[in-house]
């Protein structure tokens, strides 16, 4: 299932960011370079950080930056970025070492999208085993047993 929306090229694997915002934004790139998503779809999950804090850091280590589809997802997709070191989004589950962008093109049809994610993420030896994986290749074959 996350194969078609998780292919290897929106996989990243990076040592360290300085920053939260540039996690965000290079998990982005993927995205933005196929056109999958507005540059204002970055803007806006910036400003709801600013609104309600690190909303999207979802478990430990774990964040799942997103907006509505009307903030600038022109289609479904997800990108996938591992950090090393991680890093700190000021929430209680930092530091933050896999993000993962969501982007939906209406509110329903990534349903099944989101439940397979969801899946991956319960998986604690799945997660621990892409933060730990020397490569973007191993990272997406633990993506794409989901």
């Amino acid at each position: 299932m996350l194969k078609s929306y998780l292919p290897l090229a929106h996989i990243q694997l990076v040592e360290s960011v300085s920053d939260w915002q540039q996690a965000v934004k290079q998990c982005a790139q993927p995205l933005l370079g196929e056109q999958l998503i507005e540059p204002r779809y970055l803007d806006r999950i910036f400003q709801l950080y600013e609104e309600i804090g690190p909303y999207f850091v979802i478990a430990p280590q774990i964040a799942m930056p997103h907006a509505r589809p009307e903030d600038g997802a022109l289609d479904q997709a997800l990108s996938l970025l591992v950090i090393k070191q991680g890093i700190d989004f000021g929430s209680e589950n930092d530091p933050v070492k896999l993000l993962i962008l969501l982007a939906a093109k209406d509110n329903s049809s990534h349903l099944d999208m989101l439940a397979a994610v969801a899946e991956l993420l319960a998986d604690e030896s799945a997660v621990e085993e892409m933060i730990g994986a020397a490569d973007i290749e191993h990272i997406a074959a633990v993506v794409h047993r989901y």
